[in-house]
């Protein structure tokens, strides 16, 4: 079940404290730490280019990443801080923790649609709303869905598809506790436009005709 989980390149940083973090700054990199799964913490250094479009690309907290050091096993890994310059707000350091396969962390897994030309709502013209392209969910880091799949055969316009329709991995859970909307299928735009037409047509035929028994 587990998708690809992206690579996460460091070096080990050789000295530690202020000045080798300074160092580290002046030769465009970023200091870091690496701690918890039972292991001693790991002083690091990654590319600042590296970083800032990893942060650009959004969700870095909330990203799963397999971290390579020369030296040492890979080992997954989930950003917990990422601590900023007060004026210029660019990454100057950040946390790392060590996560083993039985850790549980929250992680924005995409949802994929499938079977398009078997939804006759869509066959009719009615479009596919993704309300949640993307659903946050507590997962096992040992066993993360690569995506979640929403089978739209059958649906017809008007027809929703919620979370409780997705068959989860077991230990995985959604962050928010009610059974959401995920998608739905709605009528095209000329048909709506259409249907109130005809509904505000009839309410004044209705009015007309109270008007005259009146």
């Amino acid at each position: 079940m587990a998708g690809q989980i992206p690579d996460l390149e460091v070096t080990v940083r050789t000295g530690t404290g202020k000045g080798a973090a300074r160092q580290a700054r002046r030769e465009g990199l970023v200091p870091g730490i690496v701690y918890g799964g039972g292991e001693d913490p790991l002083a690091i250094n990654i590319p600042y280019n590296v970083l800032f479009k990893k942060l650009k690309e959004g969700r870095f907290l909330s990203t799963l990443f397999n971290l390579k050091a020369e030296g040492h096993e890979d080992v997954r890994v989930i950003c917990r801080n990422v601590q900023r310059d007060v004026v210029k707000d660019l990454p100057t350091h950040l946390d790392l923790m060590r996560l083993r396969r039985t850790s549980k962390i929250n992680l924005f897994i995409p949802v994929e649609f499938i079977n398009h030309d078997e939804a006759p709502g869509l066959k009719r013209g009615g479009v596919l709303n993704a309300v949640r392209p993307e659903v946050e969910l507590i997962v096992v880091a040992g066993d993360i869905p690569e995506k979640l799949v929403v089978d739209l055969a059958g649906l017809n316009i008007g027809d929703t598809v919620t979370i409780s329709a997705i068959t989860l991995p077991a230990g995985t859970k959604p962050t928010i506790d009610r059974d959401f909307v995920i998608a739905n299928i709605t009528a095209p735009s000329g048909l709506r436009s259409s249907d109130n037409e005809e509904g505000e047509g009839e309410a004044e035929e209705a009015a007309a005709e109270e008007a005259t028994e009146e």
